[in-house]
This record gives structure tokens, sequence and C-alpha cells, in this order.
């Protein structure tokens, strides 16, 4: 099937399954992915079963290629090392593989994210005195400065997308221009954002995220209204393609909602 094929006899998607099949799309075929857990694992998986056979999916925990039937709980989840190619230890996978410069893509998601593409898990608030205690860094840090590209998965609202998250977690292009390349990070920083209501990608001179497509039944004004910045806007904004009855059916199958 091809990604023009639309939908048949299914349950209409919901936002998060439109966001989850069109993150899976920007993955190439090959692609070596440092995955995050949660709905980037979702979307990696989804694109090794529709389009991208050899992937190579990378865990923090160690495993490479691993090709888990279901969302793994954490990194180390056991389904992980179940059916990966091989399992090394962490310090490798993050000298020999991410900092080395092997892996293509880092696979994120954060708690808030700013124009720059800078994310942040770590608190909501003052550092000392926060309202909220995020899950932390993990390696999302080393991800965002050592992948080749990262790709961001995130609902966008007011409170995900503000104009300065309150702790840099992982740098995405800094304070935009050439701030990122002044820190010397390996990478190229974060290449597209792709929310429940459509997708960013960066100018290629300043880093600032500009709105350059919105899903089906979404609209410019709502991702502008749903943005904690002024939000730049392409000049021609695209509609991403509707989610096809494949990519549907494989992403329920793979979460455990294919009686849908």
């Amino acid at each position: 099937m091809t990604l023009a094929e639309p939908m048949l006899d299914l349950q209409a998607p919901t936002s998060d399954e439109i966001m989850t099949i069109c993150a899976a799309r920007e993955m190439p075929n090959g692609t070596v992915c440092f995955v995050g857990i949660g709905l980037p694992s979702i979307a990696a998986n989804l694109a090794r079963r529709m389009h991208a056979p050899d992937a190579v999916l990378i865990y923090e925990s160690g495993t490479i290629g691993a090709k888990p039937t279901r969302p793994p709980l954490s990194i180390g989840d056991g389904e992980l090392a179940d059916t990966a190619d091989c399992v090394v230890s962490v310090p490798e996978i993050f000298s020999y593989w991410l900092q080395a410069g092997r892996v293509d893509v880092g696979f994120l998601g954060a708690a808030q994210i700013d124009k720059y593409g800078n994310l942040n898990t770590t608190v909501v608030g003052e550092y000392d005195h926060p309202k909220v205690r995020l899950p932390g860094a993990g390696g999302a840090p080393e991800i965002a400065a050592s992948a080749k590209e990262t790709y961001i998965m995130l609902r966008h609202n007011k409170r995900a997308f503000v104009e300065s998250v309150d702790f840099i977690t992982s740098v995405g292009n800094f304070h935009g221009n050439d701030s990122r390349n002044d820190l010397g990070l390996r990478g190229n920083g974060p290449q597209v954002v792709i929310t429940d209501i459509g997708i960013m990608r960066p100018d290629s001179v300043t880093g600032e995220l500009i709105l350059t497509a919105i899903h089906p039944g979404r609209t410019v004004q709502e991702a502008i209204d749903a943005t904690g910045w002024s939000l730049r806007v392409a000049p021609e904004v695209q509609e991403t393609a509707a989610p096809t009855t494949e990519e549907i059916s494989q992403l329920r199958k793979f979460v455990g909602r294919d009686s849908a």
C-alpha cells in the first residue's frame, strides 16, 4: 500500500495516532535510530514495520537492533533484550555508538520545548523549588548533542511549547543562529518536531522552528494558539497525507488496539 491510499472501514484515527504515523514517515530505511521510550518508540517501531525494515533501533539499556512486538515499558523492558540483535554495556552504547557518530537519528520526547528546539525533562519552575519534578535527563542530553539529527514528538499546547524552557535538559539550536555550533556539539540538532496539530522544521539560518505542515482537520490558527511564542508560519503550509489503512492497522496491532 502507498501513503496515498485512504483509510477503509476503520475507526477514525486519534490525534496521537496521526502524530505517531507522521513521525514514523520521517524515518528513512536503514536509519540507525536511538529511541526514547513512549511515543517516539512507537513511531520508530511503526516505521520499521511499514517502510523501514532495515532500520536499526538502539535503546539506552544497550540493546542494538531491537524488534519489540509491543511498546516497551521502559529501557529495561526484557522485550528489548529478547528481540535485539545484540546487547552491549551502557558505556559502549554511548561511547562507541552515539558519541562516535554512528547514530543517524535520535528520537525524543519532552515536557517542554522552546522555539529553538531546546528540551526540558528536568523541572517545571525554578530548579531549587520546582512546581513539578520531571523524570530527568536519562540519555537525552547526549542523544541531542551527538546524533546526526534529532526528531522530536510531543503534544501541542502552551504548557509544552513555551517561550523559554524552565531548564535546558537537551540542547536544540540553543539560542539560534550559530550558537549550537559554538558549543562544539557533534550532531546537527533538531530537524523536525511532530505534534498532534502539525509539523515544524527549523529555519536554515536562525534555527527557529517554523510551522510547515498541518494534519488533516487541523488549522494553522490552532497551532498558533497552542504555542507559547509568536510562531512563524511557512509561506505555504502543506497538509500531511491522511493515515492509510495499513498504517492504522499496524500501529494498533503494535499497541494492542487491533480490535478497534
